[in-house]
């Protein structure tokens, strides 16, 4: 009784532990089941996706091709940005350069109506401010300036002629009926004008010692004038139809 009684145990420990290993598989088994379902699942989600495997051509083909385009997308992109700043660069430069186009020319005018006469130099300015203010003709082609020397005769045609005290400048037309201006300056904004002929006559029309009192009464009775401004434009008009010898 006693043996049958320790058979009936020992089958019953065997059952157990078969059961009990039948268990720990079933469950290894069904944990193996729901892997693998949920590999197919995510391989499904992809194959919907992309219409391919992972790791086939299509999908690298597929993949590149995305790639490409979004590349030449934004190429295309950073051409017209180029593009759009070198556009706002040359406009930016041709505002700039109209701008200061614009100053430039406004400052010109500016200057040429306060100074008009500043290009030219103080004897220029000199000569045509004394023979528009005493030349007998103002409609002339030329304005012609000789320089004589102090002590140089009044009339070159007659020795017995006096002698100028200092250095005259004589200011006269491309004609005779244009007449003359001779004169020398006080270096004040006054001359002495001399009253000289335009035309001198023979030693032979004349009488002795004629000449020589008529010149030393040109030089005596030199009158002081004082020079006026005059009007720029007129002076400049006289300026540019100088010559100066």
């Amino acid at each position: 009784m006693k043996k049958r009684t320790e058979r009936v145990y020992f089958h019953a420990a065997i059952f157990m532990l078969v059961g009990t290993l039948v268990g720990c598989a079933g469950n290894k088994d069904e944990k193996s089941i729901e892997e693998t379902t949920s590999e197919m699942n995510i391989n499904s989600s992809v194959k919907e996706a992309t219409g391919k495997t992972d790791g086939s051509p299509s999908t690298k083909e597929a993949a590149s091709k995305t790639d490409e385009s979004s590349s030449s997308s934004e190429s295309k992109q950073s051409d017209k940005a180029d593009k759009n700043d070198a556009s706002s660069e040359k406009a930016v430069d041709e505002n700039s350069d109209s701008i200061s186009s614009g100053n430039s020319n406004s400052n010109v005018s500016k200057k040429g109506d306060k100074k008009t006469l500043s290009n030219y130099s103080s004897k220029q300015i000199e000569y045509a401010r004394i023979w528009l203010q005493l030349g007998p003709n103002q409609e002339i082609d030329e304005l012609n300036v000789r320089h004589i020397s102090a002590g140089e005769l009044v009339n070159i045609y007659d020795d017995t002629s006096a002698s100028y005290p200092k250095d005259v400048v004589t200011l006269e037309g491309s004609r005779s009926v244009d007449g003359s201006v001779t004169y020398s300056s006080n270096g004040n904004g006054t001359i002495n004008v001399y009253n000289v002929p335009s035309h001198w006559s023979s030693s032979a029309q004349v009488d002795k010692d004629f000449m020589k009192n008529y010149t030393e009464d040109i030089i005596r009775n030199a009158k002081l004038v004082h020079v006026d401004p005059g009007e720029d434009k007129k002076i400049i008009k006289l300026i540019n139809i100088l010559n100066v010898y």
